[in-house]
């Protein structure tokens, strides 16, 4: 089981590369429309904004497509064979089974409490996905179905035909048998999931009249509930709907602004309702706390690495709100730190409050200047210098807790993938002069798979950011640890039969090569 969850880990993972470089394009296309911060030049009428705002909108392309990329990732690191091809799978059964649910919900949506006809969003428990209108689940329908898929795949893409059906084969067989089992799967989706939306909107209005207790349940949910891609249907209604101020948090506030840039009363008092807007403050004060909680439980030979991986996420996390990069850099390595940083942000959040912080603040830095610091600074400065420290606090808060933690527990998080074990490294033309016959050091594939005792020891193989995956039939005929390194890696974690070797970020065309030597 152990060994499944961290193969899920590690195609997880696949995705979340991507989200660095989005999170920064995202900032720098903010940053220059936003009219606060660039005044007239970012003019919503002028060539300067129309320009960033291509770049910025393109920017978006990772998150606001976040299912269908899972979708597509997945099978990258869990399927055994032609993971290619069980990507194509995955991308039309998931396409086939909105297909189905859309076409059910527009027939029968009545009979399953669900309104067809009103529009995506809100709460009307719908979305669009690839141009097709169907019930939001978020990322859980996402990972469900590309998870059906892969096993799909796995156990039926070589399935041997009669000679006259074998147009079928492969992945048109998989396509077929996903098709059928999808469909019952669309029927159960409908039934169920209107009972899990409906959950969540009687839990909205529990916790809009709970005072300090709301708070922190709130920001507690909003941030447990983003593994799953449920927690916008929690905010939705407090954020853009009725659910304590009519017209939702963001429309009054930013009508309100003048009225509260001109008066030197609370904002507490003046705008009491724009409590749940304050999920941004883990995101500025929470996540550099983790970063650095990361980087100084790291290995010090991979201090410089992990650096440079940590650096840009979290800065995207300060500046644009983006705090999937980071997150979902440890979510699935050591799921119970996402569920301290919860209760972490939850806590920073309340205490904020009852200090009387509130306002327009579930962004980033750039946006939470534009919205809050900068129209009412000259009145609100005492409220936004208490933030500041409250936040600078919890930042130590959260680093002390997460060093705790990872230490205590000895969690992988990245950085830490090596054994304490002192190792001397060899250059590669040491080890080359220790092969008899002159093995070369062109293929560090063909030197993994010899170390592992051969393709014949070899049960599969996936990957995830950096390490090698494999599942082995005889584990002694495996190499030391020692070895390993001696060969270019940077060592192995081995569990009995299941070895992770170490590889670095090079390991996609690694994986590659072994699984053709294989």
């Amino acid at each position: 089981m152990m060994q499944k969850i961290q193969r899920f880990g590690g195609a997880m993972f696949t995705p979340v590369l991507l989200f660095a470089f989005a999170g920064i394009t995202i900032g720098i296309g903010t940053l220059f429309t936003t009219e606060a911060i660039m005044g007239g030049l970012a003019s919503p009428d002028g060539l300067w904004y129309q320009c960033w705002n291509v770049i910025l909108q393109g920017g978006w392309t990772v998150f606001n497509q976040l299912p269908l990329i899972f979708v597509v990732g997945l099978p990258i690191g869990l399927a055994k064979k032609q993971q290619a091809r069980c990507c194509m799978e995955a991308l039309v059964l998931y396409l086939t089974f909105q297909y189905f649910l859309s076409t059910i919900l527009s027939q029968w949506g009545s009979t399953f409490g669900v309104d067809f006809a009103a529009e995506v969003g809100g709460t009307s428990g719908l979305t669009m996905v690839a141009s097709i209108k169907t019930l939001d689940m978020g990322m859980i329908g996402a990972l469900l179905i590309s998870g059906i898929v892969i096993f799909l795949h796995n156990r039926y893409f070589d399935t041997e035909l009669p000679e006259w059906m074998g147009t079928f084969s492969g992945s048109s067989f998989v396509v077929i048998v996903g098709f059928f089992v999808l469909l019952p799967v669309a029927f159960l989706s409908a039934s169920l999931w209107p009972m899990v939306q409906s959950g969540m909107r009687a839990f909205q209005g529990f916790i809009a009249g709970a005072g300090a207790l709301g708070v922190w349940v709130f920001i507690f949910m909003e941030r447990i509930l983003i593994p799953f891609g449920l927690h916008h249907l929690l905010y939705f209604p407090f954020f853009y709907d009725s659910a304590v101020v009519a017209g939702g948090v963001f429309s009054t506030w930013a009508t309100q602004l003048p009225e509260l840039a001109s008066s030197s009363e609370s904002l507490k008092t003046l705008a009491p309702y724009a409590w749940p807007t304050l999920t941004g403050l883990s995101k500025i004060f929470g996540c550099p706390g983790i970063a650095l909680a990361f980087y100084m439980t790291a290995k010090d030979s991979k201090k410089k690495k992990i650096a440079g991986l940590l650096i840009p996420i979290t800065l995207t996390a300060i500046f644009c709100g983006v705090t999937e990069p980071i997150e979902f850099t440890f979510l699935f390595i050591a799921p119970v730190l996402f569920v301290v940083h919860a209760i972490l942000a939850a806590t920073l959040s309340t205490v904020a409050y009852m200090f009387g912080v509130v306002g327009a603040m579930s962004g980033g830095l750039i946006e939470i200047s534009a919205l809050n610091f900068i129209p009412l600074m000259a009145n609100h400065w005492p409220t936004y210098l208490t933030l500041l420290v409250i936040g600078l606090i919890f930042t130590g808060i959260y680093f002390v807790v997460f060093r705790f933690l990872i230490l205590k527990f000895n969690f992988a998080t990245p950085g830490r993938e090596e054994d304490d074990e002192e190792i001397t490294f060899h250059s590669k033309a040491d080890f080359k002069e220790k092969q008899s016959g002159g093995a070369t050091q062109g293929s560090l594939a063909t030197m993994i798979l010899e170390a592992l005792g051969g393709k014949d020891n070899i049960v599969d193989v996936t990957n995830c950011a950096t390490r090698l995956r494999v599942n082995v039939k005889d584990e002694t005929l495996v190499q030391s640890d020692s070895y390993f390194k001696n060969i270019g890696t940077h060592g192995i974690k081995a569990t009995k039969t299941n070895i992770q070797v170490i590889v670095g970020l090079k390991v996609p065309s690694v994986r590659e090569e072994f699984e053709g030597l294989l």
